[in-house]
């Protein structure tokens, strides 16, 4: 049983199971409003390359437009439930491109040739700032083919998130942020190691840290920026000991097959 996975940056990566390419909330921009990519080359077009992209929820660098638009006509494109009503320029991306939309809400399913992809409950605010009413859900993904992949997309802690997510092999969690400082609706280093302990994968990715910070502010508790992978792995060291942990660099790719 494995799995190939490869952080692009951010929350943006490729899991490769069972023959079918997911993508994960892309993001192929250089600057997005006041935030800058201060490590890492913007992903190569291969990177845009998936039979799905799945987009966790309605933030403006989880839900790109002008990224979207790199897909290949007639990719599948997953997004929670509402998401084209609430963002004018997804429907216009989507109708330019061709894209094949399947909008989800937790605990729906859906099919890409051998993986099944299951939404679940995510704690994060999931309107699209700064307005729009609260009624999109943000989500997490669980991908089931040869092996079982849970893309958390951004949250918080949540008391039934094992339950949610049920047995996973390989977790893709969050442990930082884009700012100096994480607002609630997101996990941290220490927070992340928490949710593999409950969870109980077999392997870890951390995403969401060291690729975007804001303009002006790299003084700004700059640990905030370095410091999240390498926090995460020491945290889930004591944690979760018997995971394994795997750090990538941007566009570093691993191919790991968890026992079952």
């Amino acid at each position: 049983m494995s799995v190939e996975i490869t952080w692009w940056g951010h929350a943006t990566a490729t899991v490769w199971d069972s023959g079918v390419r997911v993508l994960t909330d892309p993001l192929f921009v250089r600057r997005l409003a006041h935030l800058r990519r201060r490590r890492g080359a913007v992903p190569p077009a291969a990177a845009a390359v998936a039979d799905v992209a799945l987009v966790s929820h309605l933030h403006a660098d989880h839900l790109h437009p002008g990224s979207l638009a790199k897909l290949l006509p007639g990719t599948r494109l997953v997004v929670p439930r509402g998401a084209g009503r609430a963002v004018p320029g997804l429907r216009r991306v989507v109708a330019a491109r061709g894209l094949r939309v399947t909008e989800m809400a937790p605990g729906d399913v859906c099919t890409v040739g051998e993986v099944r992809i299951r939404a679940v409950p995510a704690e994060h605010d999931g309107r699209r700032l700064p307005y729009g009413p609260s009624r999109v859900p943000a989500l997490g993904y669980v991908l089931s083919g040869e092996s079982t992949t849970y893309f958390a997309g951004d949250t918080g802690l949540f008391d039934r998130m094992a339950e949610a997510v049920g047995e996973c092999d390989v977790a893709l969690l969050p442990v930082g942020g884009w700012g100096p400082y994480l607002g609630p609706g997101h996990l941290d280093a220490g927070r992340a190691a928490q949710a593999l302990a409950r969870l109980g994968a077999r392997c870890a990715v951390p995403v969401h840290y060291g690729t975007y910070w804001p303009i002006g502010m790299d003084a700004i508790r700059p640990h905030e920026f370095h410091t999240p992978g390498d926090d995460f792995v020491r945290h889930a060291g004591r944690l979760a000991p018997d995971t394994v942990v795997h750090r990538l660099g941007h566009g570093e790719c691993v191919r790991l097959e968890p026992a079952r």
